[in-house]
């Protein structure tokens, strides 16, 4: 299993000792994506979601989200986050939310995960909210747009 650092010498998982490594400053950066039915981004952008205000929820959902990513992910370390930050914007292209999350630390190990799981979490919270209106919702385009920090260095999506 070479390369995959949760698999030891007998392929088994395990959490990766990263005791020996440097704290440094650390970040990350997520997109994803909902898209609904210009009917449902109408309810949603005029504020009419029977729930409340979708974006504000789905916001506070993703921070949440970014903060248990240890809770959810087994081999994820706990990690002393020191800031999520979530932009929803309502794109009628789509029609839907684009959905971004940045997450910070000082730690040893980086916040790729806790991103993800705050564009996921913040994503899944919109179609719960919009459900009753929009069952054929979809989810999409999830993925890690900036690494940075640590030994491996930078990483930018393009």
């Amino acid at each position: 299993m070479s390369g995959l650092t949760h698999f030891d010498e007998h392929g088994h998982a395990h959490m990766v000792d990263v005791s020996a490594k440097a704290q440094t400053k650390r970040i990350a950066s997520a997109e994803g994506w909902v898209k609904m039915a210009p009917e449902t981004f109408e309810i949603m952008a005029e504020g009419r979601a029977k729930k409340g205000d979708v974006l504000g929820v789905a916001r506070l959902a993703g921070i949440m989200g970014a903060k248990r990513t240890a809770d959810l992910i087994p081999l994820c370390h706990p990690l002393p986050i020191a800031k999520v930050a979530l932009d929803l914007t309502p794109d009628a292209d789509l029609p839907g939310v684009r959905i971004t999350a940045t997450v910070k630390t000082t730690g040893r190990t980086g916040v790729e995960m806790e991103a993800l799981s705050a564009v996921s979490t913040a994503a899944l919270t919109v179609y719960d909210m919009l459900k009753a209106v929009d069952r054929a919702m979809q989810i999409g385009g999830i993925r890690v747009t900036l690494k940075d920090g640590g030994k491996s260095g930078r990483y930018e999506a393009t």
